[in-house]
């Protein structure tokens, strides 16, 4: 064999493989892994060779981002971003100084913000108006489940207090009845179908900063949760990208000849658009995350009901089954118990109907899982498509969250234990602008069930402790399981003939204590045997 382009060693290397071997050294040429193993592999160093000592970090595959959106977040962090603000006169603040330093533009868009930060999760728009008086400001929640509004807004969408709230979603009101400025779901739309749409420069350049951003995580891949205009982006990128095209959830049937159009029109470069996501409901925070039982009302309220389910049991059951028999893979949404059981009801009819077809079905999210449902996704072959970032006490569960679905259902909280124990696959997501794409940030929690270093708003105890996963699970659920996830059949972990796609860590997780599996960071990302990402204090 010639001489390697590309060698690591003198550290441990973490291969993702079944075995779990221990390799110290891995040699790449013309962007494949060609060696894997110890000292024997240093035989492939020639003169050109670059080689790096790992010196007490960590080799791993790149990660996989098996849920994510690159594009809205590239366009947060092109707009108005309040991802990094903890209160409302930060919000505020932030807001009225991006309008000011944008007089020209006809809307202030952006988002990011918490529901913790106001009561009941519901910022009004008399404040926005304070800092937007101007014009109409649309500025989506981080996890994309509701809209903070201004009067302007409300006021070009026509919204009054006789307007009817959509069937998929809900028009927060005051006391009066009155448009109050948060628009949850369905609502959204209301307003959002007012926005000037982004050009297709506009969406290029968000994604690839988006992906700029994702591979300083050491993230090599991604499957985007709903896809919008790639076009030509596809092959502007050195990042392997799965599409999940979206389900109209108003619609039916009748829309599965489009989707299969779009598949063939946007399979070029390293994208691939061979997966349909279904939204089946939407977030406990808002009482719309669907619940085998109704939501509990600890202030008698009137009652929360027992949420939604965005697409009609009878139209899920008929799809999922025909989208099944296509090829597509289905990428589901489902928060609560009620959504996860609908959705593995669907996959069931589906495997009645055509026999296993090897579409690699998943779940994201599984918040509330009923115990009776855990078996089911090994025996359905559907993986659990994971946001472990979210398994820990924040203010926004305490406060939003866990008054409203009571003791039973908190204890269903992200069984990622049971669903391993369970013999089910396992892969990850970040949701990422949701929430940080960090894969050790999350990986962190899945092991601890505690917030990541850096990143608590308050210090809680282990959350659901009995439900974490070990590190090499959770490594291992990263790389190779989203890889299953993804279709990359040649990636996902280090072996011979795999793509040389690597993230090299600034330690060895393994090493240290648990409590400081969050504290690690990338030193450097490889796609195809090149370092697309180098830490900036280590560039030079």
């Amino acid at each position: 064999m010639s001489s390697a382009d590309l060698v690591f060693t003198g550290g441990r290397i973490f291969t993702a493989d079944a075995v779990r071997t221990q390799p110290t050294s891995v040699a790449v040429a013309g962007g494949r892994i060609v060696a894997v193993g110890n000292d024997e592999v240093l035989e492939l160093i020639g003169p050109d060779t670059e080689v790096v000592q790992l010196n007490g970090r960590m080799l791993v595959p790149g990660f996989q981002d098996a849920h994510v959106h690159p594009v809205w977040g590239g366009l947060d962090l092109m707009r108005c971003d309040l991802s990094e603000d903890r209160t409302r006169d930060d919000y505020l603040a932030r807001i009225g100084a991006y309008a000011a330093a944008n007089p020209d533009l006809p809307w202030v868009l952006g988002g990011g913000w918490s529901m913790a930060v106001f009561p009941g999760g519901t910022p009004l728009a008399s404040d926005l108006d304070r800092v937007v008086p101007d014009r109409p400001a649309f500025l989506p929640n981080r996890d994309g489940h509701g809209a903070w509004v201004n009067s302007k807004a409300l006021e070009l969408a026509g919204l009054t207090k006789d307007s009817p709230d959509p069937v998929d979603g809900r028009i927060e009101r005051d006391a009066d009845g009155n448009p109050s400025g948060t628009l949850h779901e369905g609502a959204m739309s209301l307003v959002n179908r007012y926005l000037p749409e982004s050009s297709d420069d506009e969406v290029i350049e968000a994604l690839l900063l988006g992906q700029k951003y994702l591979q300083s995580f050491g993230i090599t891949a991604w499957q985007d949760a709903i896809i919008g205009a790639y076009s030509d982006a596809g092959d502007a990128s050195p990042a392997y990208m799965a599409g999940a095209l979206w389900w109209d959830r108003l619609r039916g049937l009748e829309q599965i000849p489009e989707l299969v159009a779009q598949r063939e029109r946007l399979q070029h470069g390293k994208f691939a658009a061979t997966t349909i996501k279904i939204m089946q409901d939407g977030v406990a925070e808002n009482f719309t995350a669907a619940m085998i039982e109704p939501y509990i009302d600890p202030h008698n309220h009137g009652g929360h009901g027992s949420g939604l389910s965005f697409v009609d049991v009878a139209i899920l059951n008929e799809a999922v089954p025909q989208l099944d028999a296509l090829g597509f893979q289905v990428h589901f949404h489902a928060i609560g118990d009620r959504a996860v059981r609908e959705c593995l009801d669907a996959v069931e009819r589906a495997r009645q109907r055509n026999g296993l077809r090897g579409n690699r079905h998943h779940i994201a999210h599984l918040q509330v899982v009923h115990p009776d449902d855990i078996a089911r996704f090994r025996e359905l072959d559907v993986t659990a498509n994971m946001q472990m970032l979210w398994a820990a006490l924040e203010t926004q569960m305490v406060e939003l969250t866990l008054p409203f679905i009571g003791p039973e259902r908190a204890a269903w909280q992200y069984p990622f234990g049971d669903l391993m124990r369970s013999g089910a696959t396992l892969a990850c997501g970040s949701d990422w602008s949701v929430s940080t794409p960090n894969p050790m940030a999350a990986i962190h929690v899945a092991v601890n069930r505690v917030t990541a270093p850096g990143q608590e708003d308050t210090v809680f105890d282990p959350f659901l402790p009995e439900q974490a996963i070990d590190l090499a699970t959770a490594l291992t659920a990263y790389t190779a399981g989203s890889a299953y996830v993804n279709g990359s059949e040649d990636s996902g972990i280090i072996a011979v003939g795999y793509v040389a796609d690597f993230a090299l860590l600034d330690r060895d997780p393994f090493e240290a204590p648990a409590s400081e599996i969050g504290l690690t960071r990338i030193d450097a990302t490889y796609i195809d045997g090149a370092a697309i990402y180098t830490r900036s204090d280590l560039a030079e």
